[in-house]
Order: C-alpha cells, then structure tokens, then sequence
C-alpha cells in the first residue's frame, strides 16, 4: 500500500517530482518507518517504482532507492519523531543532489542545496504535520494491532 501511495502521488505530481529541481510531495511518507518498520520495504519499492517510470535512468533507479532505503531505515532508528525527519533530508540532499549535479550539470552546492531546502518542506513542513495527525487518531497502533496474529 505504501509503494503504490508513494509512487502515485510521485507520478501525479511529475512535473515537481522529477529533475534538476524536485520538489517530491511523496517523501512525507518517508517518516513512516518511524512508527511502522514495515514501510521500508514500501518506500524502497515505491521509490524504485517511481524512479522508473519517470526518473532519469539506472542511476536514479539504483542510487535513488537505496537512497530512500537508507533514510527509512535510519528514520526508523531515530529517538524521537523531529529527528526521525532529519534522514531523508541528509541523505536525499547528499546521495540524490551529488547525482542529480553530475546529470544535469549544475554545481553539486547548488544541487544539495536545493534538495536540502526541498526535502526539509516536505520531511518537516508535510511529513512531520501528518504523522502527528495519524498518531492522534490512534493510526499507528491500529496498524499495530492487526498486524499481531490471532490466537
């Protein structure tokens, strides 16, 4: 469920969630592994997803991904829900905006930069807003209780 959310919404709004200059909506639900670990898989394949059908080719499939896999997993590890934000900001900023620089032949300063600015939008000016509205209405824990096999 989660790929396909992270890659709809990614490919809805293509024209800001791909290039030099993204702005990807999708990358709020990258706080997800804070209280579901389950979501790494997701975002991983939702990434991938997304990333091939309007991405910029094998470099953005692969680094793109593992990218998102490092940050879900990292956020995942994370304290408390602001820092669980911070993840995708670094890492996207770095690996995604180290590559995007090179592709699109833009200085990798302004390339981070730019990712860092849009990423940290998203993470924490979407992301964080909406997992603390799934968390007051108890969504967390009622994933959690399905997910605990009957006896």
């Amino acid at each position: 469920m989660i790929a396909a959310l992270y890659a709809g919404v990614t490919l809805l709004l293509q024209p800001l969630s791909f290039g030099p200059m993204q702005f990807r909506i999708a990358e709020a639900l990258t706080l997800l592994p804070f209280y579901i670990p389950e979501a790494i898989p997701g975002l991983l394949v939702g990434c991938a997803l997304s990333n091939m059908l309007g991405g910029l080719g094998p470099v953005d499939i692969v680094l793109g991904s593992a990218a998102t896999f490092a940050a879900a997993w990292l956020t995942y590890k994370m304290p408390n829900l602001w820092f669980a934000a911070l993840p995708p900001v670094v890492v996207n900023a770095v690996v995604v905006g180290g590559y995007l620089s090179f592709l699109s032949d833009i200085p990798i300063y302004l390339s981070v930069a730019y990712l860092a600015a849009s990423q940290t939008a998203v993470c924490f000016g979407l992301g964080v807003p909406f997992c603390k509205m799934l968390d007051r209405v108890k969504f967390f824990e009622t994933i959690a209780k399905s997910a605990v096999p009957k006896k």
